[in-house]
């Protein structure tokens, strides 16, 4: 949670006897989530409506502004990380040993997210009855998730920000580049220069983090009122323990065990990404943090560009793991619908195999309309949490980038190519410092 010791210092004006202080970017948000409470409480308290559009409007235009540049980030992001896997050695080995850990830290997360709801019956004395459920609007389904990963045409799954398509293009003209090998040179140099393009034009997005926090969390205060959180009061704590439990719980005991390097240290240099996803809710928003956050953390620049930009758009152990676990108990308990172990080995099964279906974007609806229709539970229960949605994607965006910078630096430290000197020094926040990091030696990894 710390900032970048240059963000600390003082910058004195000219002819002027004051210092003016550089606030931490950490700091910012904080301010921001506390003025946006304080906003959020007064404008439904007062019922003051120009002040309810306002935070509406803040916090709307600054998830557009992220939103802008998803499409084509995702699409680069993929086609220059698949490209860079031919700098690295035993590349294969990286990226089978990358999706082996996506897929323990996601079964340990759904374990988890079943334990809590089975102990404590989140559907329970709500007052919620199955009529105050709705159809989504959009919904999952196996063959839809199979059959939706190839476009129609290239056009559409940008204008309609259909994610895994994107990612089935960016990862077909990744592969297609390497076959060609130098011919393909000058495609991967344009890609390379329009990524950094969309990296620098979201960096700019990602200052503005504060005021969109004040707009999110205010109109979500405004909006919701603590009375209707009051409602589901046990499956909003099941979310938030849950997912408290996996980042501070599971994470550091796999950094200790596994990687055998310091938790508190991997908090310190993952902290600006974790932040700022629990404001935007958005992991493929926050990739450019992820990244940067990964490479201070000691992994290679040529593997973190590979794993982070992959796994902000598979990795999902909050909206893909703990949420849709205890989402199918909640609403099972609300339609009076009994699940066995079938039905709980059933739900581990999709939430490890089905992760892509979240793509990344603010909300788990599409994961959670694939987990009910796998169940055979009614669609309409997730007209239930449709309402508390915004308030469980935040924490759970948080655990989501927590885990996609864990796993390479789990995988890194594994095959001994972790600049464990970095890893010790990370703790500068890269919203203060946008000085690119040093570039890595390519170092062999072991048999």
């Amino acid at each position: 949670m710390s900032a970048n010791p240059a963000s600390t210092t003082t910058d004195e004006p000219s002819g002027s006897g004051f210092r003016i202080p550089k606030v931490p970017f950490w700091a910012q948000i904080v301010a921001g989530l506390v003025l946006g409470v304080l906003l959020g409480w007064l404008a439904r308290s007062q019922d003051i409506s120009w002040l309810y559009t306002t935070l509406d409007k803040v916090g709307h235009i600054f998830v557009q502004l992220l939103k802008l540049a998803v499409a084509p980030l995702v699409f680069f992001a993929i086609l220059v990380s698949i490209t860079n896997l031919r700098k690295v050695n035993n590349a294969a080995r990286l990226a089978t040993r990358t999706l082996l850990w996506f897929m323990i830290t996601s079964l340990i997360a759904v374990a988890i997210g079943l334990a809590i709801g089975l102990i404590t019956n989140p559907g329970s004395g709500t007052g919620l009855t199955p009529k105050d459920g709705k159809l989504p609007e959009h919904s999952g389904s196996w063959l839809d998730f199979l059959t939706g990963i190839i476009p129609d045409n290239v056009i559409t799954p940008f204008t309609e920000l259909n994610v895994l398509q994107i990612v089935f293009m960016a990862a077909v003209a990744g592969i297609a580049a390497l076959q060609l090998g130098e011919k393909a040179q000058p495609i991967l140099t344009l890609s390379e220069s329009v990524l950094e393009l969309l990296q620098k034009a979201l960096w700019w997005v990602i200052r503005l983090a504060p005021l969109g926090t004040v707009g999110l969390i205010g109109y979500a205060i405004a909006d919701y009122g603590w009375d209707l959180i009051g409602k589901y009061a046990t499956f909003t704590a099941d979310v938030y323990i849950g997912c408290a439990l996996v980042m501070f719980g599971v994470y550091p005991l796999l950094l200790a065990t596994v990687a055998k390097v310091s938790p508190l240290q991997f908090f310190k240099g993952a902290w600006p990404a974790i932040q700022l996803a629990f404001v935007s809710r958005s992991s493929v928003g926050t990739m450019p943090v992820t990244q940067k956050v990964t490479e201070r953390l000691g992994v290679p620049k040529e593997y973190a560009s590979f794993a982070v930009p992959f796994g902000a758009t598979t990795k999902m152990d909050g909206c893909a793991a703990i949420y849709p676990a205890l989402a199918a108990i909640f609403i099972a308990q609300i339609f009076d619908v009994q699940l066995g172990v079938g039905d709980y080995i059933l739900i581990a099964f999709v939430s490890v195999i089905g992760s892509a279906a979240t793509a990344g974007l603010t909300g788990a609806t599409v994961m959670l309309t694939l987990t009910l229709s796998t169940l055979g539970l009614p669609l309409e229960g997730v007209g239930l949490l449709m309402a508390i949605d915004p308030i469980l994607d935040m924490m759970r965006t948080a655990t989501n980038v927590a885990g996609q910078a864990l796993v390479p630096v789990i995988v890194s430290a594994r095959e001994k190519i972790l600049d464990h000197d970095a890893y010790n020094s990370a703790t500068a926040s890269p919203v203060d410092d946008e000085a690119p990091a040093p570039e890595p030696e390519r170092v062999p990894v072991a048999a």
